[in-house]
């Protein structure tokens, strides 16, 4: 009889041990990284045909807005382009021959140089020649100047033209992230603005395990160290994998109510982020428990 009590109290024992050596360290939720894809333009949404649950790929078009009034304003932007290259193009016509009558007026103002040396010419003449060629020259530069004011109104039309072309490759919502979709908040047809969510987009591909750890498991922990992460499997399992602490908090919180730690929920704790590569059975929201 006293053999028997002894084994049981010994089985108690252990079974006591075991359960405190197999305790977890830390506990907390997953959390993977969302992003809420916006519309970057302002119209109707021609083509929108993201499924939930579905994967995406970066680069992957999500959905296009109708830019129809951004190409009528490029042909009008066009329009006013080529009246301004016009424009250039007569000036520098103009100038054309204008540099050519100075060219004339020069030869004949060598020539009456060398009568006025011989007598055959008067001063007159010379001066007339070449207060001629002076104007010339100086209706020349005002072109010039003329031609500097237009080619500024070109640059301001293309800067017009870069923003419209701009605004027409946003129209086209591309994936920023491989991930998941989520949730869509939009269909085909509908009006949209710029700013509005279309869908937002998970990358459930590594998952973080927010945990909160004492000031006194602190010191036992650091960025980079390797450590087990642990979900429920079955009703007494667990399901083990290998994760990376990659974030701890500096500053000292109070414990968030829907976590359980070792200590009391009045006791200050720390944030600590656990990187794990995820297998597709790790949901955001899931619960989950670490070991150090």
């Amino acid at each position: 009889m006293k053999t028997s009590t002894l084994i049981i109290i010994a089985t108690v024992l252990f079974a006591g041990c075991k359960s405190k050596t197999d305790q977890a360290d830390a506990f907390g939720n997953f959390e993977a990284t969302e992003v809420i894809v916006s519309a970057e333009t302002n119209g109707r949404i021609m083509q929108f045909d993201p499924v939930e649950g579905t994967q995406i790929d970066t680069g992957s078009k999500i959905a296009f807005i109708d830019t129809t009034l951004f190409h009528l304003q490029k042909a009008e932007i066009d329009a006013g382009m080529k009246s301004i290259l016009t424009r250039i193009s007569s000036i520098n016509a103009q100038n054309d021959i204008l540099n050519q009558q100075i060219l004339n007026l020069n030869v004949n103002i060598e020539r009456i140089g060398k009568m006025l040396k011989d007598g055959a010419a008067t001063q007159k003449q010379l001066d007339d020649m070449t207060g001629q060629a002076s104007v010339l020259e100086k209706q020349i530069a005002a072109n010039n100047t003329q031609r500097s004011s237009v080619a500024a109104d070109l640059t301001v039309y293309e800067s017009k033209k870069a923003s419209l072309n701009e605004q027409i490759k946003r129209s086209s919502v591309m994936s920023p992230l491989k991930g998941t979709i989520l949730e869509k908040y939009a269909e085909a047809g509908e009006i949209t603005t710029m700013g509005k969510p279309l869908v937002k987009i998970a990358d459930l591909s590594v998952m973080k395990l927010k945990v909160y750890v004492s000031g006194a498991q602190l010191g036992n922990i650091k960025i980079g160290q390797q450590c087990t992460v642990r979900i429920d499997s079955g009703k007494k399992g667990y399901s083990s994998f290998p994760g990376t602490i990659s974030y701890i908090s500096d500053k000292a919180e109070f414990t968030p109510k829907i976590i359980q730690t070792k200590e009391e929920r009045v006791t200050l704790v720390y944030a600590v982020d656990i990187e794990i590569k995820n297998d597709g059975i790790m949901k955001s929201g899931m619960p989950g428990e670490a070991k150090f």
